[in-house]
């Protein structure tokens, strides 16, 4: 590895940048380029007390959950979309009150991630006025002083300086540690490319002290380049590339495959109970994300590959 470059393992990115008790920022979309390669090597090295950032959350947060690794959420949705109602290990662990859980609209909580790219240590908006989400809190601000990475207060209702008479909500704004993020193209000194919805993945980065890029394609330098308007974040903002083929995967990951439904209804399945997932887990994650590829199948994954015309996979039983 050459002194510019940021290339490393999934395990020795998570060793080195994942610690336990840290506000970590999951990319993606519910089943949309989720990181979950590097979801599960966090798994395996069992990093605790996370307090995870998640907008529309999917299974790999869940998963996180069910394995014990997460204190504390600040969400606005977690569901498998198409394959699940409300995540299940999130779910009960919330219901049980043994995961501290704190609710924003996703409008609301995205805006949030913009202002901490920007510096912002708040951002005013009307969104969740006169809703419930107003009204009611997830985390009580007595609760929040046993969590150092969660803000003191979930937001602030204060008087609109410049309209007498309007309301504004004060939401803070996220002090991330670690981004974790899959993308299509990135090169070994950290220049990634997004392809297609970018969701709220540039603002974690750009927050976060440390983000962890996992890739589909591992390319040169100067192809990325040659082409600098379709890139999507500079090296300066990545602190480690991590090449795993298929590091999205069960979720879909565009112009390269598409969501892969057995492995979800695998998952809507097992996570019923906690028992029945605390069996499937070990197995789930293998050693590392070679052998997790090789139990899913190499003719299972290539059927996932997309039509490049159509973008999706022609005929696939999605249920």
């Amino acid at each position: 590895m050459d002194s510019g470059s940021k290339l490393m393992s999934a395990a020795e990115a998570v060793r080195r940048f994942v610690h336990d008790g840290d506000c970590l920022a999951l990319g993606g979309f519910s089943t949309n380029r989720r990181a979950y390669g590097l979801v599960r090597e966090i798994i395996r090295q069992h990093k605790t007390g996370l307090c995870v950032e998640s907008g529309a959350a999917g299974g790999d947060l869940d998963m996180l959950i069910g394995a014990g690794c997460v204190r504390a959420v600040n969400m606005s949705y977690i569901a498998n979309s198409g394959f699940s109602m409300v995540c299940r290990r999130f779910r009960e662990a919330a219901e049980k009150k043994t995961l501290a859980v704190e609710d924003y609209s996703l409008d609301a909580q995205t805006i949030a991630y913009h202002g901490a790219a920007l510096g912002l240590s708040y951002v005013p908006v009307k969104n969740m006025l006169g809703s419930d989400l107003e009204r009611v809190w997830g985390i009580s601000e007595e609760e929040r002083k046993k969590f150092p990475k969660l803000p003191a207060k979930k937001f602030i209702v204060q008087d609109d300086p410049f309209h007498p008479g309007s309301k504004l909500c004060l939401i803070p704004t996220p002090q991330i540690d670690v981004a974790v993020i899959h993308v299509q193209k990135a090169s070994a000194d950290g220049l990634c490319r997004i392809e297609g919805a970018r969701f709220q993945d540039e603002d974690i980065a750009i927050a976060a002290r440390h983000t962890i890029i996992s890739c589909e394609e591992l390319v040169p330098d100067d192809e990325l380049r040659a082409h600098p308007e379709l890139n999507t974040l500079p090296g300066m903002c990545v602190s480690a590339v991590v090449h795993l083929s298929f590091g999205a995967h069960p979720s879909q990951c565009f112009g390269c495959y598409d969501y892969d439904p057995a492995s979800l209804l695998e998952y809507e399945r097992i996570s019923r109970t906690q028992e029945e997932f605390d069996r499937w887990l070990p197995g789930e994650l293998g050693a590392d994300h070679d052998a997790y590829l090789a139990r899913v199948g190499s003719e299972r994954l290539a059927a996932l590959r997309v039509d490049p015309e159509a973008g999706y996979v022609r005929g696939l039983k999605r249920k």
